[in-house]
């Protein structure tokens, strides 16, 4: 099955620590459970979007460790593998992540293989261009490897999505003309636009200045306070959706392969936005990263009881 959405980022094994809180610098805490988790932003949402039954594909890299187990676990979800190079000379990336008892988390990434893509991840992504209708970006590779899949997908006529996370201190002032939507979180809007992004209103405001830099839609996460959009035809905010969070680590990929999904099919980019946060909202109920992610049943299933 030829892919509609691709995805061209990071593989990772998550290591998960669960603490009773997070601890401050040069704290020793006990901790009351771990578990290895297969994550990274780029498989979180490739494996997002085949859960939602969209064909997908990914483009990356593993490493030696913990490499064919990160590949068996995104091949039982049916996402397309063929493009993921194994990079003997180097350990598969990794991320460590404490989350505390209110589900919240600090994560530290060693990007391993990750760090080595290039040139010739750029040259495999290209052949499967003419079967895409979506591509999905994160930061977690080299930031020349992302600007350059970025301008390959606007040639080839390929939507191109940009989660600007981990956050950047900036962004290359070329990559945002590339960008057809960007997805960042209220954090990362923050860090992009300098000042401080916490409401639909300073939202709004970030916006515009995304805009003015060359991104056509901007979308802002805003936690539970929702999701705010503004696009060259329309402005909306979408308040969140009331759930019991236990774990929020990977619901930004969540959000992001919900919005992949929906537009891959034709949705409107209000209906997109809705199934973001709807597939987010349900990845903050279960724990873990690829674990929490949602099938396409369910998401349909929350959206019609909250409609």
């Amino acid at each position: 099955m030829n892919p509609h959405v691709l995805v061209f980022g990071s593989i990772n094994m998550d290591l998960v620590a669960k603490v009773p809180r997070l601890p401050v610098p040069g704290e020793t805490l006990l901790g009351h459970n771990f578990a290895t988790v297969p994550g990274g932003k780029g498989a979180n949402q490739a494996v997002a979007v085949a859960r939602l039954g969209v064909a997908t594909a990914i483009i990356g890299r593993v490493g030696n460790q913990f490499g064919q187990e990160l590949l068996h676990n995104l091949q039982s979800d049916r996402v397309q593998t063929d493009g993921v190079y194994i990079d003997t000379s180097n350990t598969s990336g990794v991320a460590v992540i404490a989350v505390d008892d209110n589900a919240e988390n600090h994560i530290i990434v060693i990007p391993g293989a990750n760090a080595n893509v290039s040139e010739e991840d750029i040259e495999r992504l290209t052949q499967l261009l003419p079967t895409a209708s979506i591509l999905l970006l994160q930061l977690e590779i080299p930031l020349s490897a992302v600007q350059q899949a970025a301008q390959v997908a606007q040639q080839a006529g390929v939507r191109v999505i940009l989660d600007p996370a981990p956050a950047p201190t900036e962004l290359p002032s070329e990559l945002y003309s590339l960008v057809d939507i960007i997805t960042p979180n209220a954090v990362e809007t923050g860090q992009l636009v300098k000042f401080e992004v916490n409401s639909p209103e300073s939202a709004q405001k970030a916006a515009i200045v995304l805009q003015q830099r060359g991104v056509k839609t901007v979308i802002i996460k805003l936690g539970a306070k929702g999701v705010f959009c503004a696009s060259s035809d329309e402005t909306f905010f979408i308040p969140a959706f009331s759930v019991k969070a236990v774990d929020t680590v990977a619901a930004g990929d969540a959000f992001n392969g919900g919005l992949a999904t929906a537009l891959s099919q034709g949705y409107s980019l209000r209906e997109a936005v809705t199934w973001g946060a709807a597939t987010g909202a349900l990845s903050a109920t279960k724990a873990g990263a690829q674990s929490s992610l949602p099938t396409r049943q369910t998401v349909e299933a929350f959206l019609q009881e909250h409609r």
